[in-house]
């Protein structure tokens, strides 16, 4: 039997590969929209859609992959999130060689921001680190927005933001599953960018992105009680973006850490924004 090939995911093999992603990793997602989120892309150079395994012509195995041009610390940065990492039983010995597709590719940082214990202990042997995996989860309580204004309307958030702040609010607005709201308080602005989740069968707010960790933490009464009033009990924030955790609130921890691979990023410079989490309603 030949060895099973490796190739790019181009233009023309996407739709191929969304078909395999809908019918052996979640089924719920059509073909469709399948492709259309991994053809979203933030980078001038997107190399391809990720890496897929053909076995006699066929998928068998592949990994998506978001590739995005970021300003970190002041300097470019380029990344490239891997995702939707799935490969059939018989074929799981080619998951080495589809992470070395990956990872091989130069100039890269690297993310994966979903991985099962089986794709972290993978990825692990890349030398990918480990990001603090614990989740603080804060009750929203009634407050006043005392000192503080709430910005939640598209209009007015565009008119607040400007630079690469205002560049990142409109590279993320076009998603309706992520809500954006800013907390102000004089010329400092904290952008909190979250999706509406269930815990505990109660609705909760889940934090992805907050610009400023210390207005976040000093002003969180009046975000928790702006998103009370919208239905939500809890906010989840990663312990890792909060330098103080503010208000009542619990850790949870056992998650399946995220990873990341840099020459020269630390945890700290390490977010979701232009990433799976972001591009795709999981």
């Amino acid at each position: 039997m030949a060895r099973p090939l490796i190739e790019p995911v181009t233009d023309a093999t996407l739709p191929e590969f969304a078909q395999f992603l809908h019918q052996h990793l979640q089924s719920s997602r059509s073909a469709e929209e399948w492709a259309q989120g991994l053809r979203t892309n933030w980078s001038a150079e997107q190399p391809n859609y990720g890496f897929v395994v053909r076995n006699e012509g066929q998928i068998v195995g592949g990994i998506g992959a978001y590739y995005a041009d970021r300003v970190i610390g002041g300097k470019a940065e380029r990344f490239c999130n891997i995702t939707s990492w799935c490969v059939l039983d018989a074929f799981r010995q080619q998951s080495m060689r589809l992470a070395m597709s990956v990872v091989s590719q130069p100039g890269w940082h690297f993310t994966d921001f979903s991985p099962t214990k089986v794709v972290g202990a993978t990825l692990k042997f890349f030398k990918f680190k480990e990001l603090d995996e614990q989740v603080a989860v804060i009750l929203n309580r009634p407050a006043l927005s005392l000192g503080v204004q709430l910005i939640s309307q598209s209009a007015d958030i565009e008119a607040s933001l400007d630079g690469e702040a205002l560049r990142i609010y409109r590279d993320h607005s076009r998603f309706p599953w992520l809500q954006h709201v800013l907390l102000k308080k004089g010329a400092q602005i904290c952008h909190v960018i979250y999706k509406r989740r269930s815990f505990k069968r109660l609705p909760s707010a889940e934090v992805l992105y907050l610009s400023d960790p210390q207005l976040f933490s000093e002003k969180f009464s009046a975000l928790g009680g702006h998103l009370l009033l919208r239905g939500m009990v809890s906010t989840h924030v990663e312990r890792r973006f909060l330098d103080d955790i503010p208000g009542l609130h619990k850790l949870r921890s056992g998650f399946n850490p995220k990873v990341y691979l840099s020459p020269s990023l630390n945890d700290a410079q390490i977010d979701y924004l232009y990433s799976e989490t972001m591009a795709l309603d999981l």
